[in-house]
Parts: structure tokens; C-alpha cells; sequence
């Protein structure tokens, strides 16, 4: 390889490592790309991750969750460890549960849950959508629904109808009498 290659690579490897969070250490890799190692580091919360990002490291921290979106502008990603964190499993990991399933579906058995009680030292892979709880959602009432009313309103129509016809039937003289 040329001197001016060798140089260039270099160049770009100091370049993508200027990325690296503080707290973490930053690795160019000959394939391009970064090995961001961020494990037993005592985060609470994900750091700004390089874009160049392929190998990341977060296990054995104190990460309880990950914001939606978190690892969409990452499209290099290709490893993920997160185990050994306090994993709160509720609706705020659905996104994570979801860009694993996609992406490592074996790490969702080494996502084990903190909290809370129903989930924990459980598989986030195991959890079903009722444990992981329903997230400000609810399921609308039989009753709740637009079309009942409607419904409801054409039977009293319905029934007001036929009341007036029975009326006007039995008041209806005979014209032929």
C-alpha cells in the first residue's frame, strides 16, 4: 500500500474516534467502523454515540432503560451487549425489545429485568406485551365506541317509528265504513 493509503487510514481512524463519549474508549477498526467500549463505566444513561459505531459495549452498568431511537442512526451496528444492567421492563424498553428482535434476537435472552416485580430476573424476550404494561394505553370499553352510539341512536329511532305507525294505525278511521 502507497504511503499516501496508509496515511489516509490513518487520518480517517483518528477521525472517527474524535467522536467518542467521555466516558467511553474508542477503537478504529480496519473494516471501518468503531468498537465503542462503554462496559462498567456506571451509566445511568446512554451516551452520544458515534455514527460510525459497529461494536458497542454497555453491559454491567446501571442503565435502566434506552429512549426510543436510540440506535436508528447507527446503521453500521452489527453488536450490542447490554447485559448485566438494572433494566427497569416496561413499556419505555419496547423500543429496545423491538431493535433487538430486528437486529440480535439471541441478546434479548441475556436482557435480564430489575424491575419491576412482575418482570424480575425475567428474559426481555420472554415478556409478553400485557407484562411489559400498557404504556398510557387503554382498551377502548365495548361501550366507548362511536359506532355503539350510532347504534343505539337508529334503535330509539327505530322504536319511535314504529310508535307513531302504531299510533297513526290505530287513530286511522275506516274510510270505507
Amino acid at each position: 500500500m502507497p504511503a499516501w493509503g496508509a496515511l489516509l487510514l490513518l487520518w480517517a481512524a483518528a477521525e472517527a474516534t474524535t467522536d467518542c463519549p467521555a466516558a467511553c474508549t474508542c477503537q478504529a477498526l480496519e473494516t471501518m467502523g468503531l468498537w465503542v467500549d462503554c462496559g462498567s463505566r456506571g451509566l445511568t444513561a446512554l451516551p452520544a454515540l458515534p455514527v460510525h459505531t459497529r461494536h458497542l459495549l454497555l453491559a454491567n452498568n446501571s442503565l435502566r432503560s434506552v429512549p426510543p431511537g436510540a440506535f436508528d442512526h447507527l446503521p453500521q451496528l452489527q453488536t450490542l451487549d447490554i447485559s448485566q444492567n438494572p433494566w427497569h421492563c416496561d413499556c419505555s424498553l419496547t423500543y429496545l425489545r423491538l431493535w433487538l428482535e430486528d437486529h440480535t434476537p439471541d441478546a434479548l435472552l441475556h436482557v435480564r429485568c430489575a424491575s419491576p416485580r412482575l418482570a424480575t430476573r425475567r428474559p426481555l424476550g420472554q415478556l409478553t406485551g400485557y407484562e411489559l404494561g400498557n404504556c398510557g394505553w387503554r382498551r377502548r370499553e365495548s361501550w366507548d365506541y362511536p359506532s355503539v352510539w350510532w347504534d343505539v341512536a337508529l334503535a330509539v329511532l327505530a322504536v319511535l317509528g314504529l310508535a307513531l305507525l302504531a299510533g297513526l294505525l290505530c287513530t286511522a278511521t275506516d274510510p270505507l265504513g
